[in-house]
């Protein structure tokens, strides 16, 4: 069994669309640069290597969709915050390149 759960980007695009995600956090931990490039605006910004000092951002009584690149920094948080005690983390699978590709981004 999994320590977290994960989605596809296909089911998180579409809760995203039909605005299904609840009172649900989507939190991006890639790096700013990135983030400037394109990135979900339901999502927070809080780069993976900053996640230990900012715990206390991040509720535990709310599911925590966690988003990359490409979905391998993003399992490493949730691996993290497993250990750390948060128990409803889940990891957007393929990260923004699958939701970007889903969502119809338009880039500058």
């Amino acid at each position: 069994m999994e320590p977290f759960e994960t989605i596809d980007p296909r089911s998180f695009v579409d809760k995203l669309n039909r605005k299904d995600l609840g009172d649900s956090l989507i939190i991006d931990v890639r790096e700013p640069m990135e983030w400037d490039y394109y990135h979900l605006d339901e999502a927070s910004l809080i780069p993976m290597n900053t996640i230990p000092g900012r715990l206390a951002e991040l509720p535990r009584d709310r599911t925590l969709y966690i988003v990359c690149a490409h979905g391998v920094r993003s399992a490493n948080v949730c691996y993290y915050l497993r250990e750390q005690g948060y128990e409803d983390v889940i990891n957007v699978e393929g990260g923004m390149a699958a939701v970007s590709s889903l969502r119809g981004f338009q880039y500058d």
